[in-house]
């Protein structure tokens, strides 16, 4: 491998990290919602799987029933969390669409690298 090609193959590698860093800040903007029990609960949650609210309507508290308003609590999570993941990689591919041949490498998850 000659001197230019390595240094090319850096220059690519330094313009992903900051790629990177630059989706990784726009994900933190990335919002989305999710409801359980026909909307009793809503959850907000961004790009980079936080949760930001969770709401509660009010015939859902019930202080005799909380295991019904912990599971509705855990479904909403669970589903504002995969709502986020999809976002999340969309992002990424969207972010990565061009500087990669092909729009990306087939099989591989960036996930599993916090993206």
């Amino acid at each position: 491998m000659s001197d230019f090609n390595m240094a090319d193959m850096f220059g690519k590698i330094q313009e992903m990290q900051s790629k990177m860093q630059q989706t990784q800040a726009q994900l933190s903007e990335v919002e989305v919602e999710a409801e359980a029990g026909g909307g009793m609960v809503k959850v907000k949650a961004n790009g980079l799987r936080q949760v930001l609210s969770i709401k509660f309507d009010k015939d859902v508290v019930d202080p005799n029933d909380v295991e019904m308003l912990e599971d509705l609590v855990v479904a909403g999570v669970n589903k504002a969390l995969e709502k986020a993941d999809e976002a999340s990689q969309a992002k990424m591919q969207e972010a990565y669409k061009g500087m990669i041949p092909g729009g990306g490498i087939p099989g591989m998850d960036l996930s599993k690298f916090g993206l």
